[in-house]
C-alpha cells in the first residue's frame, strides 16, 4: 500500500466518522474539510456505499449515515488521549454535579478502548495534572445534562428562580437558548422567558427547581454570537 492509498483509507475513515458526528454533509462541506475535489468525495462515497456503509443521499442537501449505523470504537492517538485527560481534570472541578456524572462515565468508556500502552501514558498523565485550588470544587448546580437536553431538544422548561438584584422567587416557563459560562458564576442559562417576553440570562445555581415539560418551541433563528455581540458584555440577568 503506497503513500496515497494510506491517505485514502484514513479519510475514508473520516468521512464515516464526520458522517456519525453530523446529521447532514454535503460534498463541499466534506472536501473542504479535506481539502480535496468534490469529484473525489464523490468517488469515497461511492466507494464507502460499495463497502456496505449505509451512507443515505438527500438531493439538493447532502449525505447523512442511516439511523441506528455506528462504526466500531476508534483507537485514539496519543494525543488525543492526553487533551481528554485534561479535559477531565477541568472536568472534576466544575462546579455543576449532572457534568461531572456524565463525563466521568464517558471517559471511562474512552479509557476502555485505548490501547495498553496509550492506556499506561494516560493514567501517568491524570497523576501529573493538577487544578488550582484557588477554583473551587463545589458543586452549584445539578441540573446542566437536563438543560442540555431541552435545548438540543426545543423543549419548553419550568423554572423556579431565585433573581438577585430583585430579591424575588418567580416561577417562568424559558425556552433554553444557549449555555454561557465564566469561573466567577459559573454555569448561566440563556433563554427566552415567556414571562418577560424577551431572553434572560438564568444562573443554574439560582434555580431551586426545574422540570422538562411536555411543549415544543421553534428554534430561535437568533445565534449565540448575535446575542453576545448585542449585549457587550453588559449581561442582562433577570
Amino acid at each position: 500500500m503506497n503513500e496515497n492509498d494510506i491517505k485514502r483509507v484514513s479519510r475514508l475513515t473520516a468521512i464515516v466518522t464526520q458522517l456519525q458526528t453530523k446529521r447532514l454533509l454535503t460534498a463541499t462541506q466534506l472536501s473542504e474539510k479535506f481539502s480535496v475535489s468534490v469529484r473525489t468525495i464523490y468517488r469515497d462515497i461511492k466507494a464507502l456505499e460499495q463497502a456496505g456503509i449505509p451512507i443515505l443521499t438527500e438531493d439538493g442537501r447532502g449525505y447523512s449515515l442511516m439511523e441506528g449505523y455506528r462504526i466500531p470504537p476508534i483507537t485514539f492517538t496519543e494525543n488525543e488521549a492526553n487533551a481528554l485527560i485534561t479535559a477531565e481534570q477541568l472536568v472534576l472541578k466544575n462546579r455543576d454535579s449532572s457534568l461531572i456524572k456524565e463525563y466521568s462515565e464517558a471517559i471511562n468508556k474512552i479509557k476502555a478502548v485505548l490501547l495498553y500502552s496509550t492506556k499506561e501514558k494516560a493514567d501517568l498523565l491524570s497523576k501529573r495534572i493538577a487544578v488550582s485550588p484557588a477554583i473551587p470544587n463545589t458543586n452549584t448546580s445539578g441540573s446542566l445534562t437536563l438543560i442540555q437536553n431541552a435545548l438540543t431538544a426545543f423543549k419548553v422548561l419550568n423554572i423556579v428562580y431565585h433573581s438577585e438584584e430583585k430579591e424575588e422567587k418567580t416561577t417562568r416557563n424559558i425556552e433554553p437558548f444557549a449555555l454561557y459560562y465564566n469561573l466567577q458564576e459559573s454555569w448561566t442559562l440563556i433563554a427566552y422567558c415567556r414571562l418577560r417576553k424577551d431572553y434572560r440570562m438564568f444562573r443554574l445555581s439560582r434555580i431551586s427547581k426545574i422540570e422538562p415539560l411536555d411543549l415544543s418551541f421553534t428554534p430561535h433563528k437568533l445565534t449565540l454570537k448575535e446575542y453576545l455581540d448585542s449585549k457587550e458584555k453588559n449581561f442582562q440577568h433577570p
